[in-house]
């Protein structure tokens, strides 16, 4: 990623479906985001999302902008056959880890590749993955089989993995939902999640596996209250959140973006959540559903990203590698040969 303009706004956004309308390009060229989010409407061929990839980054003149999906593999899956292959959720490469830890780990690595080479081959160079939520029994399965384990350290592990794969492939991962969304007993996207855990019980599991993976690159945050912190704010609006847990405590020091705003769990209108999580210390809001009158409303609250936010972006997309000579066809059989074995 080359230096950023300084003029560069703290926002993601989301299109509507597609192919850019005229409206979205005179949007996306005014209102100058950090980059975009792509979901299962936007993904329709493989040469069709090419155009539109490129197209998002002509409309604001940046030929190398972050554009993002959620490709974890399982039930999270935008890019979805019969164009692109049915890659397995992170719990079920997970469950090996319990027989052949080596044999967990390789899997996860030629997982991560395949998914790499699979969003860079259509123009998207971010991938929301992994999520490093645990895996808790009676549990809202709003996560279930997304996270990897049970325990932060086999979850830290597998999701060092994943990043190392991603990284050197050339892809952005983004770790999430920090700092801990695997306890919370509803669905986020609808109602907001409230973790009455206390704060040694957070520190020792749900936290624990963001803990060791502080090194990550970019992470999300949770809209999930953690009465131990802060009882009143969800942590993408909670400033204690941010700066005493996910900044201080678990150490990241990496770009923070919001998990997305236009979800149920948080309270006001879209201006006022965007401006909630400034306020917090999100580097960067996102807002993912392409709906017009909602991104204007996060534009107008949002801000120009900071220095610091600029220096972490920057970092990050030092760490990139390129998959050279990577074998895709003999990567999917050894994938499917561990799986098929196991």
């Amino acid at each position: 990623m080359k230096t950023l303009p300084t003029d560069t706004s703290a926002v993601i956004f989301g299109c509507e479906g597609t192919v850019l309308s005229d409206w979205e390009r005179d949007f996306f060229a005014d209102s100058n985001p950090f980059g975009f989010i792509l979901f299962k409407r936007n993904c329709e061929t493989p040469e069709q999302l090419r155009h539109l990839t490129y197209d998002l980054r002509e409309a604001i003149g940046r030929e190398d902008a972050p554009i993002l999906v959620d490709q974890e593999g399982g039930r999270v899956t935008r890019l979805k056959p019969p164009h692109w292959r049915a890659a397995p959720a992170p719990g079920r490469l997970g469950s090996l880890m319990k027989e052949d830890p080596a044999l967990a780990e390789e899997a996860v690595r030629l997982n991560s590749q395949l998914l790499s080479a699979e969003v860079l081959n259509v123009g998207l160079n971010v991938n929301c993955v992994p999520s490093l939520d645990l895996a808790f029994p009676g549990a809202h399965d709003v996560i279930g089989d997304r996270a990897f384990a049970a325990e932060p350290e086999a979850a830290a592990k597998l999701g060092k993995v994943c990043i190392d794969a991603c990284l050197s492939a050339g892809v952005i991962p983004v770790i999430k939902h920090m700092p801990g969304h695997g306890r919370a007993m509803v669905d986020s996207h609808l109602s907001l999640p409230v973790v009455n855990a206390t704060l040694e019980e957070l520190k020792a599991s749900d936290f624990e596996s963001f803990r060791l993976r502080s090194d990550a690159p970019w992470a999300m945050t949770g809209h999930v209250v953690y009465t131990a912190v802060d009882p009143d704010h969800p942590a993408t609006a909670s400033s204690k959140v941010v700066k005493e847990i996910i900044r201080d405590y678990i150490g990241f020091e990496g770009l923070l973006l919001t998990d997305d705003l236009s979800m149920e769990a948080l309270d006001g209108d879209l201006g006022q959540r965007t401006a909630a999580a400034m306020a917090a210390g999100c580097d960067i809001a996102l807002h993912c559903n392409g709906k017009a009158d909602e991104m204007q409303a996060v534009a107008a609250n949002s801000r120009i990203m900071t220095e610091e936010a600029r220096d972490r972006a920057t970092a990050a997309s030092k760490r990139l590698g390129n998959l050279e000579d990577f074998q895709y066809k003999e990567a999917v059989a050894r994938l499917d040969e561990i799986l098929s074995g196991a």
